[in-house]
């Protein structure tokens, strides 16, 4: 399909951030422990795995498809035939006895000749499917790693507003406190008591619900690297981790080739485009040779006595399939339908591709400007707070103007911390939807 020369938003370059391995990548030993724990340890991923063992055994047998197949046979009988039968009165005439004896050891064989290429397509349709169930695998991976990375920032964002709260709660009972001296003096009334209070009570409502969303961050990071909810011990801070100003995307071409579930895609068109070669096949005329031979007698001391008990039989057939009722005509235009749905998955696939690395640079480029806005803000709300705090005791400002002041301040604060982790998130995304992460 034609693909763009360049992502938007992203100057053209020879190499690309997928290319690297997730632990060069990720550089946090915390992290590192987490995505490790992760790869070996996600039950996704496992299921993912064997997946790809079955689809790894059936590669297998279609590998000796083609050889001939051999049974082997031993069998033992007696037959009493009827006295008023046929055989029965024959048996008499010539002194036989009651009853017939065989016994039968031998070996059997069935070849059918690939003449129209079945079993060769047969072949190839499996290797895909293998080949695709191993894409599927690293895509999952590549989910895997992206998710812990995601998790792990959004763990250490809302230990940063925990951390604002809690300090905000501290300055807010400096200010009831303020407020207080302020009315025993008689310069405020009750009320501006009252709102010092219900601001200092937001904040530390923020709290226990931050530690709730800490909680079941760190049970669902757990989740992921397939062990029992619990903390997570960590030393990071938020603030530690900056996104580099260069992260190069490369071109289109080399993401689609390197992506793993685009690839999966494409290798699910080639079995596709297979199975239509074994249902046309299929339609054919199909030669097999098949062989028997052994040793077989009617009598049980004989068995075993050769040459004489020795015997063989060779024979070949052409089979042309006539009539069946459609059914190889109907399974034939299926695979045909199936393989036309294949080639839109795959175009599908690699569309969204590009659009998820489009979006991924968009974003990147959008909260960084963001990110230097609310730096600025959290910088003129603390100002604010400094300034309206000293103009209260001044008795140049009211109680209102320091509680919206301070209010203010830890919506900026918190808003920083969230757009920290978003930029952050958006890099994984990035990384990700490059196709790096399986490595």
């Amino acid at each position: 399909m034609a693909l763009p020369e360049q992502f938007n938003n992203a100057a053209p370059s020879d190499s690309s951030i997928a290319a690297m391995e997730w632990k060069k990548f990720f550089t946090d030993p915390t992290l590192q422990q987490l995505i490790d724990k992760a790869v070996s340890g996600n039950l996704d991923l496992q299921l993912a795995v064997k997946r790809v063992d079955a689809a790894q055994e059936y590669l297998k047998q279609a590998k000796v498809a083609w050889l001939p197949s051999f049974t082997g046979q031993v069998s033992a009988a007696t037959n009493f035939p009827s006295k008023n039968s046929l055989n029965g009165m024959n048996m008499s005439q010539f002194g036989m006895g009651d009853h017939i004896e065989d016994y039968n050891a031998g070996v059997s064989m069935s070849w059918e000749i690939d003449i129209w290429g079945k079993i060769r397509r047969q072949k190839e349709a499996a290797l895909a499917t293998y080949l695709q169930t191993y894409e599927g695998a690293h895509a999952v991976q590549t989910s895997v790693v992206s998710a812990v990375a995601s998790s792990y920032f959004n763990l250490l964002m809302l230990d940063q507003q925990l951390d604002i709260a809690r300090k905000n709660v501290a300055l807010t009972d400096t200010i009831v406190q303020v407020i207080r001296l302020q009315k025993a003096a008689g310069e405020v009334t009750e009320l501006a008591i009252q709102q010092a209070i219900s601001q200092q009570q937001a904040a530390e409502l923020l709290i226990p619900q931050l530690e709730q969303g800490i909680a079941i961050q760190e049970n669902a990071l757990r989740i992921l690297t397939g062990e029992l909810p619990g903390t997570i011990a960590r030393n990071s801070k938020l603030q530690d981790f900056s996104v580099p100003a260069d992260l190069p995307a490369g071109i289109p071409a080399e993401m689609i080739s390197r992506r793993p579930d685009v690839r999966a895609s494409e290798m699910g068109l080639v079995a596709a485009n297979a199975k239509v070669g074994v249902a046309q096949a299929s339609m054919y005329p199909s030669l097999n040779i098949t062989a028997s031979g052994g040793l077989n007698s009617f009598k049980a001391s004989n068995w075993f006595t050769m040459p004489a008990s020795l015997f063989g039989t060779v024979a070949g057939s052409l089979t042309q399939p006539i009539f069946q009722k459609r059914a190889l005509k109907t399974q034939f235009e299926v695979a045909r339908i199936q393989r036309e749905q294949a080639v839109i998955t795959f175009r599908q696939s690699a569309l969204n591709a590009i659009g998820e690395v489009s979006d991924a640079l968009v974003k990147l480029d959008k909260l960084k400007t963001r990110q230097e806005i609310v730096a600025r803000q959290v910088s003129t709300t603390q100002l604010a707070i400094q300034q309206a705090q000293l103009l209260f005791r001044s008795g140049m400002a009211n109680y209102l103007e320091v509680i919206t002041a301070q209010a203010k301040a830890l919506e900026s604060e918190l808003n920083q911390a969230n757009i920290e982790r978003e930029r952050l998130s958006a890099m994984v995304d990035l990384y990700r939807s490059l196709g790096g992460g399986w490595k």
